[in-house]
């Protein structure tokens, strides 16, 4: 995120000897994107950042994917892949669930209602979408607190933790990236500061504030990264000497932080307006969208449910996190769904849906929207909560089975 943020002490000339209060040397770490090329932060640390004392595979949770074929829009319900008790044993590291992935990012979801371990996505950076319930994201850079609603982006190799308080869960809806994750660039000055046009702006995002220092011996971080695993990915536990959680200060423009969907200003028209306007993110070869309640279409004869249409170089998958959806009124499909609609299917309202949303003046819906630029593949989460059903849903049912 290009703009500038300086959190605790730092020395007034970057590189330079910089001591703590007790005058130890501390030691100070790069964080930067495409090999010096891109944004950066300078972190200083009490311990040697890259100290190692042991390391042992971590077995991934299951990367596996097959295509999705024969090739059909698909819903999947995704408050049927945890029962209570599976929640409040599970956490936000080794508990998600792949349901959708190809090279570019991977789509997981999980309940949650322990702590995670530290963790590090290798990959590319992760944006953590809550759809439920509250978490304290802990974090190199700092803590910063996550409510229903709230979008966390957290850069690439970031080391952090969900913790969960007692007695609490949360739903959390995980699109991670093997790039990087940033504000759509429509909204973007040459500078990197969001225009006036922009949807949100920069008050609107929160970061850390103050450093968090954590004195531990002999922490384990699990670390998701490039492998010769499903996906090219692999797992590894590494241990070190002191809690990575040190950094008595930091400056720069690459941080975690957290975005509400709430705070997000629609853009509408005076006739149904294409999903492009309702973007957030992007990442490589993906854009991630927001559909939030708003007033609709203003000429005297629009349609305000969107028109049938082809992905033609695009996958779009719909998470249904709130209100009611016009379009797919009659299909089965309501909070904590996700329909599939593939490239090479032309999707749009279930039958009836037009006629029902004539003269309407306001929609009142949430959705998060991933579109990809290229095929996604079913993870077991996706198999597993598949309804079977979707396909056949603009025909009344009607489906001929062939062997």
């Amino acid at each position: 995120m290009a703009f500038y943020r300086q959190v605790g002490s730092v020395p007034r000339t970057r590189h330079t000897v910089f001591r703590s209060a007790t005058a130890d040397l501390l030691y100070e770490e790069l964080m930067g994107e495409e090999g010096f090329s891109s944004d950066s932060s300078l972190l200083y640390h009490r311990n040697i950042p890259s100290a190692l004392v042991a390391a042992r595979i971590w077995d991934l949770p299951d990367q596996s994917l097959v295509s999705n074929a024969p090739l059909i829009p698909r819903h999947l319900k995704l408050h049927d892949l945890f029962t209570n008790s599976e929640a409040h044993a599970s956490d936000a590291v080794t508990s998600r669930r792949l349901l959708l992935g190809n090279n570019d990012v991977r789509i997981s979801y999980a309940w949650v209602a322990q702590t995670s371990p530290l963790y590090r996505n290798a990959v590319g950076d992760e944006c953590v979408y809550v759809e439920s319930g509250a978490a304290i994201l802990e974090t190199v850079f700092g803590s910063l607190t996550v409510d229903e609603g709230d979008y966390a982006i957290i850069p690439r190799a970031t080391t952090h933790r969900w913790v969960i308080p007692e007695g609490s869960d949360a739903r959390l809806y995980f699109i991670e990236a093997s790039s990087h994750i940033g504000p759509a660039r429509q909204y973007l000055s040459k500078h990197g500061q969001l225009l006036e046009h922009a949807p949100y702006c920069e008050r609107d995002l929160r970061g850390p504030d103050t450093p968090l220092l954590v004195q531990e011996q002999d922490v384990e971080i699990y670390i998701k990264h490039r492998g010769s695993g499903p996906n090219g990915l692999a797992g590894t536990i590494h241990t070190v000497p002191e809690h990575p959680f040190d950094v008595v200060g930091w400056d720069g423009c690459l941080y975690p932080y957290i975005f509400n969907i709430k705070d997000y200003m629609p853009i509408t028209g005076k006739v149904h307006q294409p999903p492009p306007v309702h973007q957030v993110f992007e990442g490589n070869n993906f854009v991630v969208c927001n559909f939030v309640p708003r007033k609709v279409d203003y000429h005297p004869d629009s349609i305000p449910v969107p028109y049938y249409h082809s992905n033609v170089d695009s996958d779009e998958i719909m998470f249904y996190v709130g209100g009611d959806y016009e379009a797919r009124k009659g299909s089965g499909i309501g909070v904590g769904s996700v329909s599939v609609h593939p490239g090479g299917h032309a999707h749009g309202p279930q039958p009836g849906a037009i006629e029902a949303s004539l003269g309407k003046e306001y929609f009142d819906e949430l959705g998060v929207m991933v579109d990809t630029f290229r095929p996604l593949d079913l993870g077991e989460a996706a198999l597993a909560s598949d309804d079977g059903l979707y396909a056949s849903s603009w025909t009344g049912g009607r489906w001929i089975n062939e062997k």
